[in-house]
C-alpha cells in the first residue's frame, strides 16, 4: 500500500497494537506454526506482543543499536546487535570516510551496550532457540533501516526455518534492502516520502523498558 502524501497517514493506525493486530491479518499463514516473533525495543515491542499472541507465537526480544557517525552520533553509518549481527552502510561510510578504528570501537561500544539492554530484558531467560522455527522479526515502523538488517543478521545466523520481517509502515528504499535478508517482507504502508514513523500513529506514545518488560512476562 502505497501513500502519496504523510498527511493521508495520520491516523493509518490506532497505536502499535492495532499496528500488531493488522500484521497478524497479513500473517495468518503462521497460525499454529508457533512462531518466534523478535520484537526491536522498545518500540517494536508491543507491535510484537500482538502479533504473538494473535498467532499462537512466543515472544522475544533482539537488541539492535545505531553505530553513530563521528561527529555526528545521529546520522547512522550501521547497526550491531548483542550477538555479532552487523549491517554497514558503505556509502555513507566511505563518504565520511570512517576508518576502520573507529569502526571496530564504536562496533564494540554499542555491542556491550545491546549486551547490557538484552541482558535487563530477560532477566536471566536464555535466548529462545531459533533453529528450524518459523521467525517474525518485528519493529514499529523502518525508516533507514540499519537496525532491522543487523538484526535480521543476527536471526539468520542462528538457523531459523523461515525469517520474515513485519513493519506497519516503512520507506520503499528501506523496505525493498530489507528484501534482501529475508524470505518474506511485511510492510503495510509505504508513503512517499516518510517524513516521520509517528505521523502514521494516532498514539505513538514512548515505550519505556517497564512496559518491555510487562509484555515480555505475559
Amino acid at each position: 500500500m502505497r501513500l502519496t502524501s504523510p498527511l493521508l497517514a495520520r491516523s493509518l493506525f490506532r497505536d502499535r497494537v492495532d499496528a500488531g493486530r493488522r500484521l497478524a491479518e497479513k500473517l495468518d499463514h503462521y497460525r499454529g506454526k508457533h512462531p518466534v516473533v523478535l520484537g526491536i525495543p522498545r518500540g517494536g515491542v508491543p507491535v510484537a506482543a500482538e502479533i504473538a499472541r494473535r498467532l499462537d507465537g512466543v515472544l522475544d526480544v533482539v537488541v539492535a543499536r545505531k553505530l553513530g557517525a563521528p561527529q555526528h552520533a545521529e546520522l547512522a553509518i550501521g547497526a550491531v546487535t548483542a550477538d555479532g549481527g552487523r549491517f554497514l552502510n558503505d556509502d555513507v561510510i566511505r563518504a565520511l570516510k570512517v576508518s576502520e578504528e573507529y569502526l571496530a570501537t564504536v562496533t564494540a561500544e554499542q555491542m556491550a551496550e545491546a549486551r547490557r539492554r538484552e541482558e535487563r530484558f530477560r532477566r536471566g531467560r536464555a535466548p529462545l532457540d531459533l533453529k528450524g522455527k518459523p521467525v517474525i522479526l518485528v519493529d514499529d515502523g523502518l525508516a533507514t533501516g540499519a537496525t532491522m538488517r543487523a538484526a535480521a543478521r543476527a536471526a539468520r545466523a542462528r538457523g531459523p526455518e523461515r525469517l520474515v520481517a513485519a513493519v506497519p509502515v516503512g520507506s520503499a528504499d528501506a523496505v525493498t534492502a530489507l528484501k534482501q535478508e529475508v524470505d518474506e517482507m511485511v510492510c503495510l504502508a509505504e508513503p512517499e516520502p516518510l517524513i516521520a514513523i509517528g505521523l502514521h500513529y494516532g498514539d505513538f506514545a514512548q515505550v519505556d523498558d517497564a512496559r518491555v518488560l510487562e509484555l515480555l512476562k505475559r
